[in-house]
């Protein structure tokens, strides 16, 4: 019972004093002189790990102090044996004796210590500990080890590499329902900038993963370190070193990923300002439309800019930019130009919206969607039709919702000339005043429009409020007009057709030539030709 209380004591007093040794180190650090920033230096390492720096001497470069004192060290490892290191001070400097080798220490390299001979001790200490290290682990006990700690690795990162594809796939079926709605016009957009930025993360958090197993095994065998240091020192110059202005390889990705996910929480934000806020005003579909892609447009366009700046993209650098843009759209993309530019119209004017059941040349459906560049159209065979804005300013455009949607259609009838028209008239009205998707008011009307070559022509007008309708409610309204005018027994006629030969003389006399030429095909048949 009273081992406990000694035993926190001593692991206080350990955390303390790690306490206290870093933060002379770090105030070490903040009164190093900055000469000494200056100097050049160079590391010495075994086994790729690094012991220290050596700086410049009178006579030798650092890069030749360190080869040198490499060369001895990688003498000890060989070796096989615990080096003999012995110290020897003097006033100025200090010399480090390894396996009767010497080592100097001058106070150019004092950096962490109050003078040479310190510094000597420091170095004499970590030399010792870090030879006595790669002795160990060139031994086959360590190797066997290693290479077992190394397959589990493997089997545990294959095993995780897996996890992480079900993972995100969850997320994303998680996730797809708060970014996309099925009242936006630009759902496929959002879908796949989501799916865009969930597989770059799932690929680029596989690669780092693989790349973090592969140097943590390479670490741990002394043959391999020097390459897992070199391999993640070049991997982090290349991912960190500016490429212009200051911009890094790291730079560009994390602002392609912060670009999509302001994509993706623009049209969020979008889609809870749509069916929170607007659905609740009880304003028209099409104004909401509109609202919202602004709103939407509004934000990526202040976010992109906000981003450009926190990366350190001089945002008036882009100017020349913009200015060979608008040369380039001026010349090479006209159509494209044209058709923004009309996109900007139909929003803001709005001559058509979404929801509008319109008819534009051959095509004839509703409005899903008005995009930048064009509009779509589900057709009434649901089919979607992609048509270019500025066709809608350029040709004739039929719009059976503007403003109203109330429209009248008109189904044409032909009786027979014996028909009681008064009888007509009241079979059609019947016809339509029953059929549901009928308006009362304005009420049906039968208008007799003339006299045809073998029937009685009229016309019945009705109004409806739903003009994606109207084909539908006009076959219906041919079913029920072919009834009611059987129930009150009236005949709808065909077309007929009186035929008056005129001739000199009956029978016809037919000419010598073709009397000859039947007379042959007559014997050709009998002789069996």
């Amino acid at each position: 019972m009273r081992k406990k209380p000694k035993n926190f004591l001593i692991k206080y007093f350990q955390l303390l004093k790690a306490v206290i040794i870093i933060l002379m180190l770090v105030f070490s650090l903040q009164l190093v002189p900055a000469m000494a920033q200056s100097r050049n230096f160079a590391s010495v390492s075994i086994d790729g790990k690094q012991l220290f720096r050596v700086s410049d001497t009178n006579p030798e470069k650092a890069k030749e102090r360190a080869d040198y004192i490499n060369g001895i060290l990688k003498d000890a490892v060989k070796s096989q044996k615990v080096p003999e290191i012995e110290i020897k001070k003097f006033d100025d400097y200090a010399k480090i004796i390894v396996n009767d080798r010497p080592i100097t220490v001058t106070i150019n390299d004092v950096l962490s210590a109050e003078n040479a001979n310190q510094q000597a001790e420091n170095w004499a200490n970590s030399i010792r500990e870090r030879v006595n290290q790669a002795i160990e682990e060139r031994s086959e006990n360590f190797i066997r080890n290693t290479l077992i700690l190394s397959s589990v690795l493997i089997v545990l990162t294959v095993a995780l590499h897996f996890v992480l594809g079900k993972l995100w796939k969850i997320l994303q079926r998680n996730v797809s329902p708060l970014v996309t709605s099925e009242d936006s016009s630009d759902q496929n957009q959002q879908q796949n900038s989501l799916n865009l930025l969930l597989k770059a993360t799932l690929f680029l958090t596989r690669t780092a993963l693989w790349v973090g197993v592969a140097l943590y095994i390479t670490n741990l065998f002394p043959l391999t370190r020097k390459w897992s240091f070199d391999i993640a020192g070049i991997m982090r110059d290349s991912l960190t070193s500016p490429i212009f202005k200051g911009i890094s390889v790291t730079n560009i990705l994390v602002l392609i990923g912060l670009f999509l996910g302001l994509i993706i929480l623009s049209g969020a934000v979008t889609n809870v300002l749509r069916s929170r806020i607007l659905r609740v005003l009880r304003i028209s579909r099409g104004a909401q439309e509109v609202i919202a892609i602004v709103f939407k447009y509004t934000l990526i366009g202040v976010g992109s800019v906000v981003l450009l700046q926190i990366v350190g993209v001089d945002l008036s650098s882009l100017a020349i930019l913009a200015s060979a843009l608008g040369v380039g759209i001026g010349f090479g993309f006209q159509d494209i130009a044209k058709n923004f530019g009309s996109g900007l119209i139909l929003l803001f004017e709005r001559p058509i919206q979404v929801g509008d059941f319109i008819e534009v040349g051959n095509y004839m459906g509703s409005v899903e969607s008005i995009g930048a560049r064009s509009v779509t159209i589900r057709t009434l065979d649901r089919v979607s039709i992609i048509v270019p804005n500025s066709r809608f300013l350029e040709d004739e455009v039929i719009n059976w919702s503007h403003h109203n949607p109330v429209s009248r259609i008109h189904v044409p009838v032909g009786v027979s000339y014996s028909a009681d028209v008064k009888e007509v008239k009241k079979a059609l009205l019947e016809a339509g005043k029953n059929h549901p998707e009928v308006l009362s008011v304005p009420q049906p009307q039968v208008f007799f429009s003339g006299f045809g070559d073998s029937s009685l022509d009229f016309k019945l007008f009705v109004w409806i409020n739903k003009p994606a309708h109207q084909v539908s409610i006009k076959s219906d309204l041919c079913f029920r007009i072919e009834a009611s005018l059987k129930e009150h027994k009236i005949e709808i006629p065909f077309p007929q057709r009186d035929l008056h030969l005129r001739t000199g003389e009956l029978p016809l006399k037919l000419s010598p030539e073709i009397e000859q030429a039947l007379l042959r095909q007559q014997q050709n048949g009998r002789n069996g030709i």
